[in-house]
């Protein structure tokens, strides 16, 4: 591994510990200390994420013509000023100003990472190292709920506390992207409209990606409020998240070996979310909950770095920085999809009738990727 990749494995890892320590939180923050309905648990993950509905692609644009790490080391500055400013949060308008602030500056963290490891990647080891940054992050997603975990059950911290404890944490990664802006030119790549239409082209990829998108953001955003509504409390609910990282670090840690079989592992992706969804509608203990954060740990690991392969290995060199910035827009919209629709569901439908729905689409894109088989595997040109 050379220096930049690990550099940018390293700022992976604390991002991730400082998600993981704040990001189940922020919901039973809203819903226990500022009295947010589910609307308005679903509108605040809404904002978060519409950003990343449209920043990414602005950002694809940058990638050719700024230094990637500095473009990474402003996403981590400006998420550093909105998480903590959360702590400080007293109203259901601030707090979405803020997490829309995050979608922003997670705009400028994933592209530009997935863009400085595909620039110093072989085509044969890109799966692989993009595969390895994930697992870093995800391996501070798992951390973090254990950290936040003991501060808040061992050190009784407030969870305004937490969030500046998390800001810390996440401002430290600035080191390590100023040593790799020093390493790292902007890569050459030129925008144009053809790039964004690499997208268009694998409408079948969009289904799985926009689902499993979907069903994150809602995991992300309403889901530690259905816990607390079944009586789990703030340290059970980062306990489970915990398992959640767990789950995802064990399969990306076979992230080479998975994807010599893309189609059937997007299959059992879906399908591991699909059961995860609806074990979650039936579950009321902590380990039932466990169980069902198991399945969708699986799920949700592997699936976004194949999809993303699948359609960089089709795509010019030149033309990947915008490539990637489309990519991660399209999961922008499912991540904007799954909070508000789940928000409103569970406001007028019940709090667990969402992932009984998710669960039926689950089933359905599941069907899709067995029908695309052939234009999902490697082999595929």
């Amino acid at each position: 591994m050379n220096r930049t990749l690990a550099l940018v494995n390293v700022i992976g890892l604390l991002i991730g510990i400082s998600y993981g320590i704040h990001n189940p939180i922020v919901p039973i923050f809203a819903k226990n200390e500022i009295g947010a309905s589910y609307a308005e648990l679903g509108l605040i993950g809404l904002a978060n994420f519409v950003p990343y509905m449209f920043i990414p692609v602005l950002v694809g644009m940058l990638l050719g013509r700024f230094n990637n790490a500095r473009l990474l080391s402003l996403g981590i500055v400006i998420n550093s000023a909105a998480t903590m400013l959360l702590s400080v949060a007293r109203s259901v308008p601030e707090i979405m100003a803020l997490r829309a602030l995050t979608g922003v500056a997670h705009a400028f963290f994933w592209p530009p990472a997935e863009a400085i490891i595909s620039n110093a990647s072989t085509p044969e080891s890109r799966v692989k190292n993009i595969g390895r940054f994930t697992g870093f992050f995800v391996s501070g997603f798992m951390i973090g709920p254990l950290i936040g975990t003991f501060l808040l059950d061992g050190l009784d911290v407030s969870y305004r506390m937490l969030f500046q404890i998390a800001t810390f944490v996440m401002a430290s990664a600035i080191i390590f992207s100023l040593k790799a802006s020093k390493n790292h030119a902007p890569m050459a790549h030129r925008f144009d409209l053809s790039a964004i239409k690499e997208i268009a082209r694998f409408p079948h990829v969009i289904a799985i990606l926009i689902y499993c998108a979907s069903s994150f953001g809602m995991i992300l955003t309403i889901y530690p409020a259905f816990l607390n509504d079944r009586s789990m409390s703030a340290t059970h609910i980062e306990a489970l998240y915990f398992v959640f990282g767990a789950a995802r670090v064990a399969t990306l840690a076979m992230t080479e070996r998975l994807a010599r079989h893309t189609s059937l592992v997007l299959v059992a992706s879906t399908l591991c979310i699909s059961t995860g969804l609806l074990i979650s509608f039936y579950s009321h203990s902590i380990i039932e909950f466990a169980v069902a954060m198991l399945f969708m740990g699986f799920g949700f690991s592997i699936i976004f770095p194949l999809t993303l392969e699948i359609i960089l290995r089709k795509t010019r060199r030149e033309n990947s920085g915008a490539t990637i910035g489309a990519y991660e827009t399209t999961f922008g919209i499912g991540w904007s999809i799954g909070p508000i629709s789940a928000g409103l569901i569970s406001e007028f439908s019940g709090n667990a009738v969402p992932y009984l729905v998710f669960f039926v689409i689950g089933i359905g894109v599941s069907a899709l990727c067995v029908m695309r088989k052939k234009t999902l595997d490697p082999v595929a040109s």
